[in-house]
């Protein structure tokens, strides 16, 4: 056998080659070093066994999530609360689908990811080989960009695009499909890392136009009833912190998005609540009643504005986003400004708008608020939702990051949870994805290993992700699992009985896992309770702890979210409202 045969079959199978060469696989792993990437969330298999071997020999942290939506969901949770690039790798075929919803999750809610997906090898693209599939064109849609690598030689600058784009500007998932072949290549440059980026196609409007802001200005001075809408653009432009003093300073008062809950305190007196189809009584009724409302950083998304016919008809309305395709999509737009939220915000600050001569309006919007609160009340010996987490939040000192599955439990802790700090808070919002919420715990703990991490879970969710309990187990992260268990599909059931004539087909689940044991099969704290007066002393014990717990909470069936917006109508028409 010749020299080169033996040096041809080494690199097919991941043999050593000479230390001055290094293989694709080498060259991928010192990418992902260059751009300080902490830890990878992934699942291994065929076509990335080069990347897994040279991992081995390269060690970066990485966390093996049981199936890939754990893996991407984690990632995301990592990504929303350390404001870090979340790094996913799968395999070719059913790996690289499964990541599918966590990527359009991601792109909905502008996470920054970097999606690696191995690749049949290249002279076999197009034949359906095994596990061959055409994940570029499935995502393409769903992701900011996205690149196949042809040539070895380009991946070091691919990764670093890739890092570029998914973190600049709208965040963003960005994936990278990797044929076989490219991680066993040699590379032949004598240099890894890139130095220069050219990305003509690609430049990001940061700064906003001075006129624009004044125009801004301006109309703060004429308005009587402003409001500002704050959105999750805040909380990706870290502007938090300019976005309070600039409220503080003008008097204006504010409502979130769901996303965008965190960017001012829960219990500032400047705060409406959320609004939208769950949202306060007070915060869209200013809605209604604003004649100029400020977006900053937010989506007009349907479950916000309800009816648009409806939606703020009063307003002369202000957008301010990094992203030029939203500003007019939905809401009619008066003064549009595209820039990042923080520079937006800084540039308002120096005009020194000073306070607004609205006190008759911020007088009106405080007696809404003190005549028609968020409540609940107990129908029978069972504890309410919504207990459960306000008493989570009284243990938790209202400190913990929060994630949520989706549901109602989802709209009882964007309700109830009083968020006093900035990236304490994890859901999906855009895709409202099912089996998000408890992965994504996991990867905000990581992100955050110092902090209280509560997830908030349905019994119908968790148990679309429940494997990542072996994380858990195998890592002892402190994640402490709230599941509200109502033995149904919470928010299908309250849609059945509002607008269904309470037929409940197939929104029912009288037949679930002993979820105590399931804990206790991964060697997980497990306890269940039925009563107010036990959840408080369990919590006690819990929130006490550094080890991970489960507790199933079991709730009222029956109970409904409310305030609730039915489709099709006015954020002004809302249903469950009591004064």
């Amino acid at each position: 056998m010749s020299v080169n045969v033996k040096h041809q079959e080494a690199q097919m199978i991941g043999g050593e080659l000479p230390k001055e060469k290094l293989q694709g696989s080498d060259v991928f792993i010192q990418s992902l070093q260059n751009e300080g990437v902490e830890m990878i969330f992934g699942y291994p298999g065929g076509a990335v066994l080069p990347i897994y071997d040279a991992l081995y020999k390269n060690p970066i942290p990485h966390i093996l999530a049981r199936h890939e939506q754990g893996a991407i969901h984690a990632a995301e949770g990592y990504a929303r609360v350390s404001g870090k690039t979340g790094v996913v790798i799968a395999t070719s075929g059913p790996g690289a689908t499964n990541l599918v919803t966590g990527i359009a999750d991601a792109m909905m809610d502008s996470l920054p990811l970097v999606v690696f997906t191995g690749q049949v090898a290249s002279a076999v693209i197009g034949t359906d080989a095994f596990q061959e599939a055409d994940i570029v064109g499935i995502t393409q849609p769903i992701t900011k960009h996205n690149y196949q690598v042809k040539k070895v030689e380009d991946l070091p600058r691919i990764i670093h695009e890739a890092f570029h784009i998914a973190s600049t500007g709208r965040p963003g998932p960005v994936l990278v499909d990797i044929p076989k072949n490219i991680s066993n290549e040699v590379f032949t440059k004598s240099e890894i890392k890139v130095k220069d980026l050219n990305l003509p196609g690609y430049q990001p409007t940061t700064s906003p136009n001075f006129l624009q802001i004044q125009k801004v200005a301006q109309a703060l001075q004429k308005a009587q009833k402003p409001l500002i809408l704050a959105g999750a653009g805040i909380l990706h432009g870290k502007a938090s912190k300019e976005f309070v003093e600039f409220v503080e300073a003008t008097g204006v008062p504010v409502t979130n998005t769901l996303l965008g809950l965190g960017t001012i305190p829960g219990d500032h007196p400047q705060f409406l609540g959320m609004a939208g189809m769950h949202g306060t009584y007070t915060a869209n009724m200013a809605i209604c009643e604003a004649d100029l409302l400020i977006n900053i950083g937010a989506r007009f998304d349907d479950r916000l504005t309800g009816n648009l016919e409806h939606f703020a008809p009063n307003a002369s309305v202000v957008h301010i986003d990094i992203d030029p395709a939203e500003i007019g999509k939905n809401v009619e737009t008066a003064i549009p400004i595209v820039a990042d939220a923080k520079e937006a915000l800084q540039a308002l600050q120096k005009l020194e708008i000073g306070q607004l001569s609205i006190d008759k309006w911020n007088k009106h919007l405080n007696e809404m608020k003190e005549n028609y609160p968020l409540q609940y009340k107990r129908k029978s010996e069972k504890m309410l939702p919504q207990e459960v987490i306000e008493l989570v939040h009284r243990h938790t000192k209202g400190d913990a990051v929060v994630t949520t599955d989706v549901g109602q439990h989802q709209m009882w802790a964007a309700q109830f949870y009083r968020f006093n700090d900035a990236d304490n808070w994890v859901t999906s919002g855009g895709l409202g994805t099912m089996g998000f919420g408890f992965p994504a715990a996991i990867g905000a703990q990581m992100a955050k290993p110092d902090k209280t991490v509560v997830s908030f879970t349905g019994d119908g969710g968790f148990q679309m992700t429940l494997q990542e309990l072996s994380l858990l187990q195998e890592s002892q992260l402190p994640v402490k699992i709230i599941i509200l268990n109502n033995q149904c599909l919470g928010m299908v059931r309250q849609w059945q009985q509002t607008f269904y004539e309470e037929r409940y087909s197939e929104s029912l689940l009288p037949s679930q896992p002993d979820f105590v044991k399931l804990a206790e099969a991964y060697d997980i704290e497990g306890y269940k309770v039925e009563n107010y007066e036990d959840a408080d002393k369990l919590f006690e014990k819990v929130f006490s702890s550094n080890r991970p717990a489960l507790i199933d909470c079991r709730v009222e069936q029956m109970e409904n979210v409310y305030p609730m917006v039915a489709p099709g109508k006015g954020l002004h028409e809302m249903i469950g409202v009591k004064g």
